[in-house]
């Protein structure tokens, strides 16, 4: 599994990395949301957690770019309480899961592996399902 995450706190940017190698996930990290977007248009992933607010270009910014693509490519993300309007629309955009920050990092993996569980990149999944 190919994951970027695409988080501009360091700290949680490193855990969460450290965290999906030791579950045995290739990652690619990116700080803002740009970069994130010139890597979703450069490369095959097959997970992305983003947060909402980066430098550059935010959260939703990147799942709008998954959806004008149209990757089928899960997203978990990540934002601060108080911006429930902001995760509604990234729903909306086609996220699959979301979590407030501070957060587990082993739930993160859990709802990691929920996601990639049937070990099918989402690139392989026919569009018509």
């Amino acid at each position: 599994m190919v994951i970027l995450i695409a988080e501009d706190n360091e700290l949680i940017l490193r855990t969460v990395q450290y965290k999906l190698i030791k579950a045995g996930h290739e990652v690619i990290t990116t700080t803002n949301g740009k970069d994130a977007i010139e890597k979703l248009n450069t490369m095959d992933l097959d997970l992305i957690i983003t947060d909402i607010m980066m430098p550059f270009a935010s959260g939703i910014e990147v799942l709008s770019s998954i959806k004008k693509l149209e990757k089928k490519i899960p997203v978990i993300v990540l934002s601060n309480m108080g911006q429930e309007e902001v995760v509604i629309e990234a729903f909306d955009l086609g996220a699959s899961d979301f979590m407030v920050k501070p957060f587990s990092p082993e739930e993160l993996l859990l709802r990691v592996k929920r996601l990639t569980s049937n070990n099918i990149s989402a690139r392989a999944i026919p569009d018509h399902l």
